[in-house]
């Protein structure tokens, strides 16, 4: 995910052309200084030289800030001041110094507080949750993303909406929460694409691509990625054209059929990155390069080539892009025959991933060492790090499996919220309705007509006891509604968890049963606890009837529906449909169905096109509606 992310913040920097220092300029704004009269005067001049020294001399933006704040302390006014505060405020966050950066987003907050200026409020609200989401603290960059949301739905500020849902999708992507990710993302596209060509689109775009890139979803993110690169060509941004075009070469290394597009896109990236003399991308893009060539079969040239990157001296302090590359030269390596030589970049690989705590590339590594030990006759080693695959796997998959359930229950406890919002909607109405009875009360009182007010009131009488029963009896039906629904969504999902964990299980164990056919060592050691776990885990016919049963109480006639849109659709693609419906994973649908995930993507567009799906149209999000 770094890759995505990173760009996704590289994206969300402003895009000012300010041009560099110029000396003679900043002279020239300080001399001006000295002379200036009025408070408005000094204040434009300070925040003109805070400008040209952020990018270049933090030390004197920090300073100049400071004046501006002293400025507004000794004018008195509040807008001067409260700049300067927020100026100071993003300084300290160009220096990753959240701690100060907050200080003072929060002594603008309260000037504006004071003031009850809802829209700056929700600004500086924003900003406090950018800091915390950049600084890994997403509970409360959440926290404050919500509080700005109040405030800018109060003002009616679709755009500060549109960052917000923006803002929320990139913290659900973060937690793993994908399809939380696209929910915000979407709400963020139906507003951001009435403002066509601008930052804030891209910005949306990149969050959508990113997470259907997580979701393994490479067509979707593909698509998005064009459009985003096609941007940045139109307003001639190098930078981002050439990240943009490094994510969508990365995105197609592994489709033989972007093969050639992949390459062209390599090169493109690479004039781009020579141009803006900028080494971290060259080397990534030499490694995306090294990665083709290996999966068109030029095993040779791939592990030549990664060979001499590893080796870059400029590259050894970026600890994370050394041990992905050492790991990846060691399975060209083993492709290649030269176990010894991918032992040797195997463990170094490793020992840097144990030293960052990068639990998938641990797992990637042990799984290339057990088969290195054992091609090397080394059956002992290899069995040793298999079992060390496994126990890391097994977190992974733990960790994963603790996400869906949490994601599963944000999105009740978010549709419950959204039911209760409903329910006090209508008890809203209900009053207004109330409201104009006593209005027309009052107004029959008045032109004494006493007879019509009994009448009325009789009425009026009459009508508060009915409301009064219908609430009680609304109220207990959908307590038990809400008891039933909540039960059939947790043994769905239990039983959801039940099928992908048992076929990935078999899966697994058939690979095992596999590797150690040919070996006696590790046959003798594993037959005993393969047969027990193979009885622990006896497969049952039923197991999909069982979460039909379940599935079809949460998710009413959904079959009938899919056989409206398309009376020829088979019962493996309704079960396709299903576990869409129920947020799988292509990893885990395609463990269930015991197919690979390239088959799972593959049934998905065919889907999608059965059933008369637009181009653009999202299938899961269109499940999501029946």
């Amino acid at each position: 995910m770094r890759n995505f992310l990173y760009t996704i913040f590289l994206i969300s920097l402003p895009i000012c052309n300010l041009p560099a220092q110029d000396q003679q300029k900043t002279d020239s704004l300080i001399q001006a200084l000295t002379s200036a009269k009025s408070d408005s005067t000094q204040f434009d001049i300070l925040n003109r030289l805070w400008f040209q020294y952020i990018d270049n001399d933090i030390d004197q933006a920090v300073d100049y800030s400071e004046k501006i704040i002293q400025l507004g302390q000794k004018s008195d006014i509040d807008s001067i001041l409260t700049f300067g505060y927020e100026r100071k405020a993003v300084t300290y966050a160009y220096m990753n110094n959240f701690d100060s950066s907050g200080t003072y987003f929060r002594k603008a907050l309260s000037v504006y507080k004071r003031n009850n200026d809802l829209r700056k409020m929700a600004a500086v609200q924003r900003n406090l949750g950018q800091d915390h989401n950049v600084a890994g603290k997403l509970d409360s960059a959440f926290y404050y993303y919500d509080l700005a949301e109040n405030n800018y739905e109060t003002v009616k500020d679709s755009i500060g909406l549109a960052n917000i849902y923006n803002s929320k999708a990139i913290v659900y992507l973060q937690k793993g929460y994908f399809n939380l990710a696209l929910q915000q993302a979407f709400k963020t596209a139906e507003i951001s694409e009435k403002h066509k060509d601008s930052i804030e689109l891209v910005q949306n775009q990149m969050v959508i691509a990113a997470t259907y890139a997580e979701m393994k979803d490479t067509l979707n993110a593909i698509a998005y990625h064009e459009k985003i690169l096609t941007y940045f060509e139109r307003i001639k941004e190098l930078r981002q054209q050439g990240a943009s075009l490094f994510l969508l070469s990365a995105l197609g290394v592994n489709n033989p059929e972007l093969y050639k597009t992949t390459q062209e896109r390599l090169d493109k990236a690479l004039q781009i990155a020579q141009k803006l003399k900028d080494p971290s991308l060259e080397y990534q893009i030499e490694h995306i390069q090294c990665l083709l060539l290996f999966n068109q079969g030029k095993v040779d040239e791939a592990i030549s080539r990664l060979s001499k990157l590893v080796e870059y001296e400029e590259l050894q302090a970026n600890d994370l892009g050394v041990s992905e590359y050492r790991i990846d030269l060691g399975r060209m390596q083993l492709k290649a025959n030269q176990n010894v030589l991918a032992e040797t970049n195997l463990l170094a690989g490793l020992k840097i991933a144990k030293e960052t705590d990068n639990l998938r590339l641990q797992v990637r590594a042990y799984d290339l060492l057990s088969k290195a030990f054992e091609k090397q006759g080394q059956f002992d080693k290899g069995l040793e790090y298999q079992k060390q695959f496994k126990t890391i796997s097994d977190s992974i998959y733990d960790a994963e499996s603790q996400n869906r359930f949490s994601e599963l229950q944000t999105i009740y406890e978010t549709e419950k919220k959204e039911a209760e919002i409903a329910l006090q909607q209508e008890e809203i109405n209900t009053l207004n309705e109330k409201a104009k009875v006593d209005k027309l009360t009052k107004s029959l009182y008045a032109g004494g007509m006493a007879s019509a007010l009994a009448l009325t009131g009789l009425v009026v009488f009459g009508y508060r006891q009915r409301m009064k029963k219908n609430k009680v009896e609304r109220e207990k039906q959908e307590e038990i509604y809400k008891q039933e629904i909540a039960h059939k969504k947790k043994e769905l999902a239990s039983q959801t968890l039940h099928l992908v964990q048992k076929n990935t299980f078999i899966q697994e164990l058939m690979e095992n049963l596999e590797s150690i056919k040919n070996s006696p060592e590790k046959f003798k050691m594993e037959f005993r606890r393969i047969v027990m776990l193979l009885k622990k885990e006896n497969a049952s016919d039923k197991d999909w009837e069982v979460f039909k049963t379940y599935f079809a109480e949460v998710h009413n006639d959904f079959d009938q529906k899919l056989r409206t849109l398309d009376p020829d659709i088979s019962e493996k693609e309704i079960r396709l449909a299903a576990f869409l419906r129920m947020n799988l994973t292509t990893k885990e649908m395609a463990a269930t169905l015991n197919v690979l995930p390239d088959s799972i993507l593959k049934s998905k567009y065919r889907l999608k096109k059965k059933l008369g799906l637009d181009k653009d149209m999202d299938l899961s999000s269109f499940l999501n509606t029946l």
